[in-house]
């Protein structure tokens, strides 16, 4: 079953997923420059605009991600497609109250950047689920065209 949520055959939700998962861990390297002293304060401007763009791009993302939960028939599927989608609003809840915390801490906060970590841990997890929706059991894959003739 091809996704729904897709343009001529490629699923929108694992290309939108890329935007917020790079920005989300240039923040935390950005965190780290600053950080460590390397740069100077840009680097926390940095962090900041870059975790906000990943709040946005997973809420992007989240969309045609439901519309192909909501497509999925397979209770199996089903059920680890709703724990993908669970991990990843903890995920991008947890990134707000950390773009929150950076409004109103000090930069460079070990707090800011710890939640960025444990939000990093969430999306890994979440992707290994959504691997195993795409790569183990087929889902939102359109099956080929009979190739033996």
């Amino acid at each position: 079953m091809s996704s729904p949520a897709s343009i001529k055959g490629h699923p929108l939700h694992p290309v939108l997923v890329a935007f917020p998962i790079g920005l989300w861990i240039f923040s935390i390297i950005s965190d780290l420059i600053f950080k460590l002293g390397y740069g100077g304060p840009i680097w926390n401007d940095v962090a900041f605009y870059t975790l906000a763009g990943g709040i946005v791009g997973a809420l992007v993302a989240a969309l045609p991600g439901l519309i192909d939960l909501v497509s999925i028939e397979n209770s199996k599927s089903k059920s680890i497609g709703i724990w993908h989608m669970v991990i990843n609003l903890l995920a991008v809840g947890l990134y707000c109250v950390n773009f929150w915390l950076r409004m109103h801490r000090t930069p460079g906060d070990n707090l800011s950047i710890t939640l960025s970590v444990i939000g990093v841990v969430f999306i890994l997890i979440s992707g290994w689920l959504g691997g195993e929706l795409v790569y183990v059991r087929g889902v939102a894959v359109k099956q080929p065209p009979d190739q033996s003739v």
